[in-house]
Formats: structure tokens, C-alpha cells, sequence
């Protein structure tokens, strides 16, 4: 029975937005409110050559959303945080931040490898700029390659090569099984024919077999809020990277729901914001606002509520992981926001900004040989 009225949510289409929306979508149904699921199709979902920090830079994954909450067509807009540019339309505030999942990154490898196993030279996929600079800063021998698509896609392009190196051996064995006569004496290299093996495989693993190889990685890196919302990570084998060493981006594995100031803004904040995640988040996109940084330069940001402090950890670094600045600092939670913006002007200072206008200047210059070659 209805007794609060509806609320309409625009969505990102793709299956793990959907799956984030769902979690949003039972929290205010949980007090009785009905929710309209409304599915948009952005910039970033329609543009697939382009790799994320381009994208980000203009709120791809983003903007498109909030127009519609601006323009009144729906009642707010859920998105991932850490897609979020730091700046938004006065009209708008983030309504509700609910709790927030696993902020950290995971290595994934079709043999469930550490970062320490990988051969010399392995390629790893991302898009990210912070996720390749610190793999570089750890293993400078390792080759980062772009890695786009949804999280099954990504999976897909990372367990292809050696399935399909299986299936063809699988295959050759059926033959040799078929065309031995029996007048010698036969050990077939499998137990099972290449039929029955694929039956067993997962729909994922099958999706991967006739997925076409381009680059063949030997690892990519994800999200684990993102992997675990997917359902897919019973079907890999993942190592946690530290966030130590691997700062997460600012607002990773957390969701936040946008819409005008206003009654429905209170609603929304009063039934899902879980006061933890939405400190910590802001006192991560405070500092990434203060520095600058956006999505052009690899930075890390992560902030831990500690009793009566956040601890807040910061890293950021070149595009090839050679130089960096790092600091922590505990903060106090009474004045978290104010006191961030104290922490980000210090690491300004001892270098941050260098870094992260050089970030900028290649990036200008990247988009001009972009445009001129269009």
C-alpha cells in the first residue's frame, strides 16, 4: 500500500547502476515509499572508445542525469561517487550518501595472482590514471594497458585468451579421441569432450569464449564495491590491493543520490544517509576540490572516521608513478570539511599542485592532438 507517495530515480542503464539503484530503491521502500526506477542513457555509456579520465573531465557519466533532475522530469538521480565532479548546480545537493561499500581496489588474474607473482612485463588493464600510476609506482616493469567496458566486459577480455587456448586444445584432442582406431593404445589428454566441459563452464566463461581477443592481459584491476554489486565475484579469483599503497579514488564504493534543495531532498537524506559514509566522503571530495585534481591527475583520497577524528590519507602522484606526494593526517570530526581543505592547501604546497598542473598540461595537450587529428 502506498502511503508516501512515489519517487522517480533516473538511473544509469548498465547492469551494475541498475544493481546500485536496487540498493537505493529497497532502502526508501523499506519506509514505504514506491520508487520508479527512470534509465538514461549518458555520454560515457554511448561513447566506447574513449578512455575515463577524458570522460570524466566533463561528468559523462553524470551530467546527463541531473539535467533531468533539474529539469523536473524526475525526483533525483543516484550515481557512483567517484564519478561525481566535485563541483554541481547550486540547485542541486546531495540528498542522501546510504553506507558505503568496500572502498578498495582488486588485482584479478585468471589464476588468482598477487601483484608480486606477475611475470616480468605482465600487461595489466585500466583506464584509470590513479590505478596505473600506482601499479607503475609498485612494478615499473609492468605494461598498463586501457581496459573499458562494463564489469562482465572487462572480466570477459581478461579470461578469453586462455579459454579459448583450452577449447582449441579440448578440440584437437576430440579429434585425435575420434580418429584413433583402437589398435594402439590411447591416453586422452581430458576426461570430459569439449561439449561437456563448456556445459560446465559459467555464463560468464561462456560469454568470454567468443568474446574477439585484442590485448590478452595477464591481470585488470576493479573496483571490489563494483565486482561484489555485479554478482561476479564468486567467479573470479581476486587479490585485495592495500589501500595503504593503493588509495582508493575519492568517494570509491560509495553511491549518492542528487536532487534540488528542497522537501524531497530532506525526505531522501532523513530515510537513507548513513551519517559515517557521508563524512568520510566528504572530507575525500573537499580535498580533491581544494587540490584540483578532478579526473586529469592521479590522485588517491580515502578518509576513515576514527572515533573523533577522520583519518584521511592522500597520494598523488605523475602518469608514470615516479613522483609523488603523500600525506595523512587525522582531522577532527567536528570540523572535518574546514579542516580538509586546511590538509589539501599543505599538500598543495609541498607539491601536489606541481603535479597536478603538469597532469593538466598534458591532458590540454592530448585533447589538441585528439581534435586536430579528428
Amino acid at each position: 500500500m502506498r502511503t508516501r507517495g512515489t519517487l522517480r530515480l533516473a538511473t544509469r542503464g548498465s547492469t551494475l547502476a541498475r544493481r546500485q539503484a536496487s540498493l537505493v530503491q529497497e532502502a526508501l521502500e523499506d519506509r514505504r515509499y514506491e520508487v520508479e526506477l527512470v534509465t538514461v542513457d549518458t555520454t560515457g555509456d554511448q561513447i566506447k572508445d574513449e578512455l575515463i579520465h577524458r570522460l570524466g573531465k566533463t561528468g559523462a557519466f553524470v551530467r546527463e542525469l541531473d539535467e533531468r533532475v533539474l529539469e523536473g522530469d524526475v525526483d533525483g538521480a543516484i550515481h557512483s561517487m567517484k564519478d561525481m565532479p566535485t563541483e554541481q548546480p547550486t540547485e542541486l545537493v546531495t540528498a542522501g550518501v546510504p553506507a558505503r561499500g568496500p572502498p578498495g581496489d582488486l588485482l584479478i588474474t585468471p589464476e588468482g595472482a598477487t601483484l608480486e607473482e606477475l611475470p616480468e612485463g605482465a600487461t595489466v588493464g585500466t583506464s584509470s590514471l590513479r590505478r596505473r600510476a600506482q601499479l607503475l609506482s609498485e612494478r615499473p616493469d609492468l605494461e598498463v594497458e586501457p581496459l573499458r567496458g562494463n564489469v562482465d566486459t572487462r572480466l570477459e577480455k581478461l579470461l578469453a585468451p586462455a579459454l579459448q587456448a583450452e577449447h582449441q586444445k579440448r578440440t584437437e584432442a576430440d579429434k585425435e579421441r575420434k580418429g584413433n582406431t583402437g589398435n594402439e593404445a590411447f591416453e586422452p589428454d581430458f576426461d570430459q569432450t569439449t561439449d561437456d566441459w563448456f556445459d560446465g563452464l559459467s555464463e560468464l566463461e561462456k560469454q568470454a569464449l567468443g568474446r574477439e581477443v585484442e590485448t590478452e592481459y595477464d591481470a585488470i584491476v576493479l573496483a571490489q564495491a563494483g565486482l561484489e554489486r555485479s554478482g561476479l565475484d564468486h567467479y573470479v579469483d581476486a587479490y585485495e590491493l592495500p589501500a595503504s599503497t593503493f588509495v582508493p579514488a575519492p568517494g570509491q564504493g560509495a553511491l549518492a543520490v542528487t536532487a534540488t534543495d528542497g522537501e524531497t531532498a530532506r525526505e531522501i537524506q532523513s530515510v537513507i544517509d548513513h551519517p559515517r559514509s557521508r563524512v568520510e566522503t566528504t572530507v575525500e571530495r573537499t580535498i580533491l576540490a581544494e587540490l584540483g585534481g578532478g579526473c586529469i591527475a592521479p590522485v588517491g583520497i580515502y578518509a576513515v572516521v576514527q572515533g573523533e577524528h577522520v583519518h584521511a590519507t592522500v597520494t598523488v602522484f605523475d602518469q608514470n608513478g615516479e613522483q609523488s606526494v603523500t600525506g595523512s593526517r587525522d582531522l577532527p570530526v567536528e570540523r572535518h570539511a574546514e579542516a580538509a581543505r586546511e590538509f589539501a592547501r599543505d599538500l598543495a604546497d609541498r607539491g601536489a599542485a606541481d603535479l597536478i598542473e603538469h597532469a593538466r598540461t598534458e591532458s590540454d595537450a592530448d585533447d589538441e592532438e585528439t581534435h586536430e587529428g579528428a
